[in-house]
Protein backbone atom coordinates (compact mmCIF):
# COMPACT_ATOMS: atom_id res chain seq x y z
CA UNK A 1 0.00 0.00 0.00
CA UNK A 2 1.53 2.90 -1.10
CA UNK A 3 1.60 6.23 0.15
CA UNK A 4 1.09 8.08 -3.65
CA UNK A 5 -1.60 5.60 -4.55
CA UNK A 6 -3.66 6.71 -1.45
CA UNK A 7 -3.13 10.56 -1.80
CA UNK A 8 -4.35 9.84 -5.77
CA UNK A 9 -7.59 8.21 -4.47
CA UNK A 10 -8.39 10.70 -1.98
CA UNK A 11 -11.41 13.05 -2.76
CA UNK A 12 -13.21 15.65 -1.01
CA UNK A 13 -15.35 12.83 0.50
CA UNK A 14 -12.90 10.49 2.03
CA UNK A 15 -12.54 10.72 5.89
CA UNK A 16 -10.28 8.62 6.70
CA UNK A 17 -7.86 6.08 5.24
CA UNK A 18 -7.93 2.41 6.26
CA UNK A 19 -5.50 0.32 6.88
CA UNK A 20 -4.90 -3.54 7.62
CA UNK A 21 -1.17 -4.51 8.46
CA UNK A 22 -0.28 -7.59 9.10
CA UNK A 23 -3.01 -7.92 6.38
CA UNK A 24 -5.61 -10.67 5.11
CA UNK A 25 -5.97 -12.33 2.26
CA UNK A 26 -2.23 -11.76 1.48
CA UNK A 27 -0.24 -11.67 4.90
CA UNK A 28 1.39 -8.36 3.88
CA UNK A 29 2.98 -6.20 6.20
CA UNK A 30 3.13 -3.21 5.70
CA UNK A 31 7.14 -1.73 6.11
CA UNK A 32 7.56 1.13 9.19
CA UNK A 33 8.06 3.25 6.63
CA UNK A 34 4.98 3.12 4.58
CA UNK A 35 3.44 3.86 7.85
CA UNK A 36 5.10 6.37 9.01
CA UNK A 37 4.37 7.86 5.27
CA UNK A 38 0.56 7.12 5.53
CA UNK A 39 0.80 8.61 8.89
CA UNK A 40 2.26 11.75 7.69
CA UNK A 41 -0.38 11.88 4.40
CA UNK A 42 -3.04 11.76 6.92
CA UNK A 43 -1.59 14.88 9.14
CA UNK A 44 -1.24 16.69 6.13
CA UNK A 45 -4.47 16.23 4.53
CA UNK A 46 -6.34 16.31 7.90
CA UNK A 47 -7.88 12.58 7.70
CA UNK A 48 -8.23 9.94 10.20
CA UNK A 49 -6.39 5.99 9.85
CA UNK A 50 -8.58 3.22 10.86
CA UNK A 51 -6.13 0.41 11.25
CA UNK A 52 -6.76 -2.96 11.48
CA UNK A 53 -4.19 -4.77 13.76
CA UNK A 54 -6.36 -8.24 14.37
CA UNK A 55 -3.11 -10.00 13.36
CA UNK A 56 -0.69 -8.16 14.94
CA UNK A 57 2.24 -10.15 16.85
CA UNK A 58 1.27 -13.20 13.86
CA UNK A 59 4.49 -12.07 11.65
CA UNK A 60 7.37 -14.06 10.56
CA UNK A 61 11.18 -12.40 10.49
CA UNK A 62 10.70 -8.16 10.66
CA UNK A 63 8.60 -7.41 13.67
CA UNK A 64 5.38 -5.53 12.43
CA UNK A 65 4.53 -2.13 13.59
CA UNK A 66 1.20 -0.27 14.90
CA UNK A 67 0.22 2.75 13.38
CA UNK A 68 0.23 3.85 16.83
CA UNK A 69 3.80 4.14 16.71
CA UNK A 70 3.77 7.31 13.94
CA UNK A 71 0.58 9.25 14.71
CA UNK A 72 -2.70 9.79 17.38
CA UNK A 73 -4.81 10.90 14.56
CA UNK A 74 -5.90 6.68 14.41
CA UNK A 75 -8.12 4.15 15.30
CA UNK A 76 -6.87 0.87 16.37
CA UNK A 77 -9.19 -2.48 15.89
CA UNK A 78 -7.87 -5.09 17.54
CA UNK A 79 -8.78 -8.08 19.52
CA UNK A 80 -7.92 -11.73 20.88
CA UNK A 81 -9.41 -14.24 18.32
CA UNK A 82 -5.93 -14.22 16.06
CA UNK A 83 -3.29 -14.15 18.45
CA UNK A 84 -4.58 -15.41 21.17
CA UNK A 85 -6.48 -18.00 18.96
CA UNK A 86 -9.61 -17.02 20.86
CA UNK A 87 -12.05 -16.74 17.70
CA UNK A 88 -15.51 -17.30 18.88
CA UNK A 89 -15.15 -15.48 22.20
CA UNK A 90 -16.04 -12.40 20.25
CA UNK A 91 -13.34 -10.35 22.72
CA UNK A 92 -11.82 -7.09 20.88
CA UNK A 93 -11.18 -3.76 21.56
CA UNK A 94 -10.78 -0.09 20.45
CA UNK A 95 -8.10 2.60 20.59
CA UNK A 96 -9.58 5.74 19.78
CA UNK A 97 -8.70 9.38 20.38
CA UNK A 98 -9.79 10.35 23.61
CA UNK A 99 -12.33 13.13 22.12
CA UNK A 100 -14.33 10.17 20.28
CA UNK A 101 -14.37 7.73 23.08
CA UNK A 102 -17.42 8.34 24.29
CA UNK A 103 -19.65 8.85 21.27
CA UNK A 104 -17.85 5.43 20.84
CA UNK A 105 -19.71 3.78 23.61
CA UNK A 106 -22.92 5.70 22.77
CA UNK A 107 -22.59 3.50 19.52
CA UNK A 108 -21.68 0.09 21.11
CA UNK A 109 -24.23 0.58 23.78
CA UNK A 110 -27.16 0.27 21.26
CA UNK A 111 -26.03 -2.79 19.75
CA UNK A 112 -24.26 -4.58 23.21
CA UNK A 113 -23.52 -3.93 26.71
CA UNK A 114 -20.25 -5.58 27.56
CA UNK A 115 -18.36 -8.68 27.16
CA UNK A 116 -19.05 -11.80 28.67
CA UNK A 117 -17.69 -11.70 32.35
CA UNK A 118 -15.84 -15.39 31.62
CA UNK A 119 -14.47 -14.06 28.62
CA UNK A 120 -13.26 -10.85 30.07
CA UNK A 121 -11.49 -13.05 32.37
CA UNK A 122 -10.01 -14.99 30.12
CA UNK A 123 -8.57 -11.98 28.22
CA UNK A 124 -6.35 -10.84 31.18
CA UNK A 125 -5.05 -14.14 31.74
CA UNK A 126 -4.37 -14.24 27.48
CA UNK A 127 -2.54 -11.24 27.90
CA UNK A 128 -0.64 -11.80 31.70
CA UNK A 129 0.09 -15.68 30.84
CA UNK A 130 0.02 -16.78 27.41
CA UNK A 131 3.41 -15.60 26.26
CA UNK A 132 5.09 -18.85 25.50
CA UNK A 133 1.82 -20.22 24.33
CA UNK A 134 1.58 -17.22 21.70
CA UNK A 135 5.09 -17.33 20.61
CA UNK A 136 5.03 -21.85 20.23
CA UNK A 137 1.98 -21.06 18.02
CA UNK A 138 4.01 -18.37 15.83
CA UNK A 139 6.72 -20.74 15.46
CA UNK A 140 4.06 -23.29 14.16
CA UNK A 141 2.35 -21.06 11.62
CA UNK A 142 5.96 -20.07 10.65
CA UNK A 143 6.57 -24.26 10.17
CA UNK A 144 3.37 -24.45 8.14
CA UNK A 145 3.75 -21.56 6.14
CA UNK A 146 7.27 -22.51 4.88
CA UNK A 147 5.81 -25.63 3.46
CA UNK A 148 2.65 -24.60 1.73
CA UNK A 149 4.22 -21.51 -0.09
CA UNK A 150 6.34 -24.00 -1.98
CA UNK A 151 4.25 -26.79 -2.43
CA UNK A 152 1.72 -24.50 -3.78
CA UNK A 153 3.94 -23.34 -6.25
CA UNK A 154 5.30 -26.76 -7.30
CA UNK A 155 1.57 -27.57 -8.07
CA UNK A 156 2.32 -24.58 -11.08
CA UNK A 157 0.40 -21.31 -8.38
CA UNK A 158 1.55 -17.91 -8.58
CA UNK A 159 2.95 -16.88 -5.06
CA UNK A 160 4.63 -13.74 -6.03
CA UNK A 161 5.05 -12.09 -2.60
CA UNK A 162 5.76 -14.68 0.66
CA UNK A 163 3.32 -13.63 3.48
CA UNK A 164 5.05 -12.33 6.11
CA UNK A 165 2.22 -12.10 8.52
CA UNK A 166 -1.28 -13.56 9.58
CA UNK A 167 -1.66 -17.36 9.00
CA UNK A 168 -2.80 -17.08 4.35
CA UNK A 169 -1.50 -17.62 1.32
CA UNK A 170 -3.31 -15.58 -1.45
CA UNK A 171 -2.04 -17.73 -5.01
CA UNK A 172 -2.62 -16.73 -8.46
CA UNK A 173 -4.61 -19.75 -9.88
CA UNK A 174 -5.37 -18.66 -13.35
CA UNK A 175 -3.76 -21.68 -14.65
CA UNK A 176 -6.59 -23.56 -13.38
CA UNK A 177 -9.28 -20.75 -14.20
CA UNK A 178 -9.95 -17.52 -14.14
CA UNK A 179 -13.60 -17.76 -12.61
CA UNK A 180 -11.96 -17.85 -8.69
CA UNK A 181 -15.88 -18.52 -7.50
CA UNK A 182 -16.71 -21.33 -10.07
CA UNK A 183 -12.60 -22.82 -9.48
CA UNK A 184 -13.47 -22.79 -5.39
CA UNK A 185 -16.70 -24.84 -6.13
CA UNK A 186 -15.08 -27.04 -8.39
CA UNK A 187 -12.18 -27.97 -5.67
CA UNK A 188 -14.54 -28.59 -3.19
CA UNK A 189 -16.70 -30.91 -4.52
CA UNK A 190 -14.17 -32.84 -6.65
CA UNK A 191 -11.16 -32.41 -4.98
CA UNK A 192 -12.52 -31.79 -1.16
CA UNK A 193 -10.54 -28.67 -0.71
CA UNK A 194 -11.58 -25.72 0.81
CA UNK A 195 -10.53 -22.68 -0.11
CA UNK A 196 -11.61 -18.45 -0.32
CA UNK A 197 -12.26 -17.22 -4.01
CA UNK A 198 -10.28 -14.35 -4.50
CA UNK A 199 -13.15 -12.27 -5.85
CA UNK A 200 -14.58 -12.19 -2.08
CA UNK A 201 -11.54 -9.60 -1.10
CA UNK A 202 -12.58 -7.15 -4.27
CA UNK A 203 -12.09 -7.64 -8.25
CA UNK A 204 -8.55 -7.31 -7.90
CA UNK A 205 -8.51 -10.56 -6.35
CA UNK A 206 -9.91 -12.58 -9.27
CA UNK A 207 -8.22 -15.10 -10.63
CA UNK A 208 -6.39 -16.06 -6.95
CA UNK A 209 -7.05 -18.31 -4.18
CA UNK A 210 -6.75 -17.57 0.02
CA UNK A 211 -5.26 -20.95 1.62
CA UNK A 212 -5.40 -21.00 5.56
CA UNK A 213 -2.65 -22.60 6.97
CA UNK A 214 -4.62 -22.39 10.45
CA UNK A 215 -5.22 -26.33 10.23
CA UNK A 216 -2.31 -29.00 11.33
CA UNK A 217 0.26 -29.62 8.78
CA UNK A 218 -0.77 -33.53 8.39
CA UNK A 219 -4.06 -31.62 7.04
CA UNK A 220 -1.91 -29.31 4.79
CA UNK A 221 -0.13 -32.38 3.38
CA UNK A 222 -2.98 -34.16 2.65
CA UNK A 223 -4.70 -31.06 1.00
CA UNK A 224 -2.05 -30.53 -1.44
CA UNK A 225 -2.16 -34.23 -2.51
CA UNK A 226 -5.64 -33.95 -3.30
CA UNK A 227 -5.11 -30.80 -5.19
CA UNK A 228 -2.01 -32.85 -7.18
CA UNK A 229 -4.46 -35.93 -7.98
CA UNK A 230 -7.30 -33.16 -8.84
CA UNK A 231 -4.98 -30.85 -11.33
CA UNK A 232 -3.33 -34.35 -13.00
CA UNK A 233 -6.78 -35.65 -13.46
CA UNK A 234 -7.46 -32.51 -15.33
Amino acid sequence: MRPEDVRAAVTPRTRAIMLNSPGNPTGAVLPKKNLAAMAALAEELGLWIASDEIYHGLTYGEPDHTILEFTDRAFVLNGFSKLFAMTGWRLGYLVAPREFVRPAEVIQQNFFLCANHFVQLAGVVALTQAGEDVERMRATYDERRQYLVPALRELGLGVACEPAGAFYVFADARCWGEDSLALSRRLLEEAYVAVAPGIDFGPGGEGFLRFSYATSLDRLREGVERLGRWAEAR
